[in-house]
């Protein structure tokens, strides 16, 4: 009975952790680029039980063995697994933002922090003071060659994530390259947008912020080659991959496994102290 209750604590512990993830996605659902959580569940090994009190010992050249008959099997708990990150794309969400910027398939953009490089699917930039595009937090967005310096309404980026800028903004005006439909009479190319992959990107760190941080599982993050970059959309953001009415459903079943693991404990310590009770009756 004792292990009874062992069995339900965990259980209960294990439902605070997914809810715990449950709650961290409704709350982050309206986040641009946030990539939801999802908790998983090993269960410990079980015992195989048989009856006492029945002598089938028997012994063999390297040793006893047990004959009794079988009883079955009895969970002994679950206990939380991991929490991973899934990536599944996000819906695409028109700003009409010339800073905004959208990845439509697997790969992270890379910024600059205090701390080393961090990757990012938030597309959500703005201008900084120093003509820098940035992060909402001040963290500059990183080309291949750096730091991507632009002016309002004098840049775009295409489906490789190119950075195109008006030639007669540049120091060098007679780098002039054609683009399909663009009114620009001339284009120079700035830069290209850092776009990076990882081995196992499921076990990138969140940093906070829409921010992630390589790990020694997840590998350190490669450039992408340009065949396999995602596409790039200028004027959009890309929405979290939750699903808030599913979000609920779960955390109502979080609720219902979470009682239901308290009756077994309520239950274990009824039988106890009947046990307890009787026997102690019987003793008297």
């Amino acid at each position: 009975m004792i292990r009874g209750w062992y069995t339900g604590a965990s259980g209960m512990r294990a439902q605070q952790w997914r809810l715990d993830a449950l709650a961290n996605n409704l709350a982050n659902v309206d986040a641009d680029g946030y990539k939801k959580e999802i908790s998983s569940f090993k269960a410990f090994p079980e015992l195989l039980l048989r009856r006492m009190d029945d002598d089938g010992v028997y012994q063999h050249p390297f040793g006893s063995a047990d004959r009794a008959p079988l009883i079955g099997k009895l969970g002994t708990g679950v206990e939380l697994n991991e929490l991973y990150t899934s990536f599944e794309q996000g819906a695409m969400k028109e700003t009409q933002s010339d800073f905004d910027l959208a990845l439509d398939g697997k790969g992270f953009m890379t910024v600059a922090t205090p701390w080393g490089e961090r990757y990012t699917r938030n597309g959500s930039f703005q201008l900084g003071k120093e003509g820098y595009l940035e992060t909402k937090e001040g963290y500059p967005v990183l080309g291949e060659k750096g730091p991507i310096q632009v002016q309002a309404n004098n840049f775009q980026v295409d489906k490789q994530g190119n950075v195109w800028v008006n030639a007669a903004y540049t120091e060098d005006p007679t780098r002039m390259i054609a683009r399909e439909a663009n009114t620009w009479e001339a284009t120079t190319l700035l830069d290209t947008l850092k776009l990076v992959t990882f081995d196992v990107d499921r076990y990138l760190q969140k940093q906070g912020s829409s921010l992630y941080r390589a790990t020694d599982i997840s590998g350190e993050a490669r450039i992408m080659e340009v065949e396999n970059r995602p596409r790039v959309v200028q004027g959009f953001t890309e929405a979290s991959n939750v699903d808030p009415v599913l979000e609920m459903v779960q955390m109502i079943e979080v609720n219902r496994a979470y009682e239901a693991n308290q009756k077994v404990i309520q239950t274990e310590d009824t039988m106890l102290g009947t046990l307890i009770n009787q026997v102690g009756k019987v003793n008297g």
